[in-house]
């Protein structure tokens, strides 16, 4: 084979990576701090930040919530990116009081942040926000993702809403350049996907298991070794499974300074 075939084309662009997908809507004050911590750790892990937020209500709460670009997230990787991120946050010290790092998948009503998430959610029930009102003064809408134009901010997405008095227009097109906040709302219809999809997820990797241990454990010509009846159970028991609705890691923080527990 020629050397000039193994070469790119000059001029191609590389496709990019789901990583590198823009979030839509962000945070401020210290919550901004916090993801901007969080967001290249969690990119080398292959994660990507889905939210950031502090709840003090009943003792201090770090929240981080990630993802796969595919939207999955497992209890194993939740205790990978507390692992990764737990370290960066004590280094920077963004939080100088006693706090509790949780670190969660975004859950089956999960906010909407991104292009990407919008389009899986094509065909389900929403909460939408705007930033900026639309032509009928509203910022506020419900209803069913009908479809979503264009890519990054000049996307477009198209609501059926079912929040619509007699004298509104029940399809609206919004721009999500001005995307304030967004989620998905908790219907029968999304549960089912959910569970569905949950249960597919599962039995692929079953069948994958499955095929693993009969090709370790296909005996050799000259020796047949017996094969105990909870050999291939324990494997599948320390398989990750997806989260349904939402797993959470937390750990406890101890206060940056001064002396004895805290």
């Amino acid at each position: 084979m020629s050397r000039l075939a193994e070469t790119p084309a000059v001029g191609a662009v590389e496709a990019p990576s789901p990583l590198d997908e823009p979030r839509l809507c962000g945070e401020t004050g210290v919550a901004a701090r916090i993801a901007h911590i969080a967001e290249p750790v969690l990119a080398q892990l292959g994660y990507r930040l889905v939210r950031a937020r502090i709840f003090a209500q009943t003792g201090m709460t770090l929240q981080i919530m990630a993802e796969r670009p595919d939207g999955t997230m497992t209890v194993g990787d939740c205790e990978a990116a507390s692992k990764a991120l737990s370290p960066e946050f004590d280094v920077e010290d963004v939080i100088s009081d006693a706090y509790r790092l949780e670190i969660s998948s975004p859950g089956i009503d999960r906010p909407l942040v991104r292009v990407s998430d919008f389009r899986r959610a094509i065909g389900h029930e929403a909460k939408i926000e705007l930033t900026q009102p639309l032509e009928t003064g509203r910022k506020r809408f419900r209803g069913n993702i009908l479809c979503v134009e264009g890519e990054g901010r000049d996307a477009v997405v198209t609501l059926e809403r079912n929040d619509a008095p007699p004298d509104e227009e029940k399809t609206v097109r919004m721009p999500l350049r001005d995307l304030d906040e967004a989620k998905l709302m908790l219907t029968d219809a999304l549960i089912r996907e959910a569970l569905r999809a949950s249960k597919a997820q599962l039995e692929d990797e079953t069948s994958e298991d499955d095929a693993a241990g009969e090709e370790e454990a296909a005996p050799q010509e000259e020796e047949r070794p017996r094969r105990g009846p909870g050999r291939f159970a324990a494997a599948k028991g320390n398989k990750a499974k997806p989260l349904v609705p939402a797993g959470v890691q937390t750990g406890f923080k101890k206060k940056s300074s001064g002396p004895g527990p805290r």
